[in-house]
C-alpha cells in the first residue's frame, strides 16, 4: 500500500515546508448522473481544530491511508468512530460531522458520493424494504467480504484497473452502495465508552501496521508498545477497531499483496515474503480466503 501513501506524504510535506494549516484536498476522479468519486488528500494534525462540514449527498468514504475521528449527528445524539485504513466512513445526507486527527497527521481516502434520489433507489434494488433509506452506523470496520472491492477501488487510485487508462468508477460505486447497504444494518453504533487515551494508544498501534505490515506484529508486541496488557489491548483494539489485531494485520497484509500482484512483476513468493507471511503455502491460503481466488489467477485478472 506504499503508493496509496505517496499523495498523503508529499501533502504533508508541502505543510510542514510552508507552514500552513492543514486542509483537505478533493480531486474529482469521476462522476455521472447522481454519483461522484474523489481522490481526497487531509494534511490536518493534531494542532489544527476540525470544524462542522455537512454531508450534502450519502457518502460512503473508503479509507486508504491515515487514521482519523469522525464525529457525526447522523444516529441519535453525536457519536465518534475511530477511522483506520480499509474501514468505511458513512454519511447520511443533511447530517452534520466533523473529523479531527488529534492522535496522528493526515489521511487519504477515496470518497463516494450518491444524490438522495439515486441512493435510495440503490438501497431498494439491494434488498432494503420500508423506511427511509440510510446508514445506522457511522463506519463499518476492515471486513473480509468488502476486500476485494476496497483493494480494487484503492487499486484506481494509482492507475488503470484493467488496462484501458480509466477505472472502472461508476461499476465500483454501484456495487459499494448496495454492498455497503447490506452489510450495514447488522453493526451497532459505537458505545463511545473508550477514553481519549486509549484512542491515541490504538492509532499509533494501527499507524504501525500500516508503515510496517511485514514486522513482528503479534498481539504481545503491540500490547507492550501502547502500555496495555494482552487482554486489555485486545479488548480496546477490537473496539475502537471493529476487528481484532490478528484480523487487521491479517487483512493490512493481504490488501499490501494485492496491490503488489496488480502492479508489480515480482514472483507470488516474493511478495508473500515481503509483505509478512513467513512461507508461500500460508499466504496462498489467506489469499484465497479473502479474495476468493489464489494470487496467481488474482494476478491474471487485475491485468485483464
Amino acid at each position: 500500500m506504499a503508493k496509496i501513501a505517496v499523495e498523503l506524504e508529499k501533502a504533508l510535506a508541502l505543510r510542514a515546508v510552508n507552514g500552513t494549516p492543514g486542509r483537505a484536498e478533493s480531486r474529482v476522479l469521476a462522476q455521472g448522473k447522481g454519483w461522484s468519486v474523489s481522490d481526497v488528500v487531509c494534511s490536518s494534525g493534531p494542532q489544527d481544530r476540525p470544524f462542522e462540514e455537512r454531508h450534502t449527498r450519502f457518502s460512503i468514504a473508503i479509507v486508504a491511508a491515515g487514521t482519523f475521528q469522525y464525529r457525526s449527528d447522523c444516529l441519535s445524539g453525536a457519536r465518534r468512530e475511530l477511522m483506520t485504513p480499509g474501514s468505511l466512513f458513512l454519511g447520511n445526507a443533511g447530517c452534520s460531522f466533523e473529523c479531527g486527527h488529534e492522535h496522528g497527521c493526515g489521511d487519504r481516502c477515496v470518497s463516494f458520493g450518491y444524490a438522495p434520489e439515486y441512493f435510495e433507489r440503490l438501497a431498494a434494488d439491494a434488498g432494503t424494504r420500508g423506511g427511509k433509506p440510510g446508514f445506522r452506523t457511522l463506519r463499518l470496520p476492515p471486513l473480509r467480504a468488502l476486500s476485494p472491492l476496497l483493494t480494487r477501488a484503492c487499486f484506481g487510485l494509482t492507475g488503470s484497473i484493467d488496462g484501458s487508462g480509466n477505472a472502472p468508477w461508476e461499476e465500483i460505486s454501484v456495487q459499494l452502495a448496495a454492498q455497503v447497504v447490506q452489510l450495514s444494518g447488522g453493526f451497532l453504533p459505537n458505545p463511545n465508552g473508550a477514553p481519549p487515551s486509549a484512542v491515541a494508544r490504538v492509532t499509533r498501534a494501527v499507524r504501525k501496521i500500516e508503515r510496517h505490515p511485514d514486522g513482528d506484529l503479534t498481539l504481545g508486541n503491540l500490547a507492550r508498545e501502547a502500555g496495555l496488557s494482552p487482554y486489555h489491548f485486545l479488548r480496546t483494539f477490537e473496539s475502537l477497531t471493529g476487528v481484532t489485531p490478528h484480523q487487521y494485520v491479517l487483512r493490512a497484509r493481504l490488501r499490501a499483496a494485492a496491490m503488489q500482484l496488480a502492479i508489480e512483476p515480482a514472483k507470488v513468493l516474493d511478495i508473500a515474503l515481503d509483505c509478512g507471511f513467513g512461507d508461500v503455502s500460508n499466504f496462498n491460503r489467506a489469499f484465497r480466503t479473502e479474495f476468493r481466488v489464489s494470487p496467481r489467477v488474482y494476478r491474471r485478472l487485475a491485468m485483464v
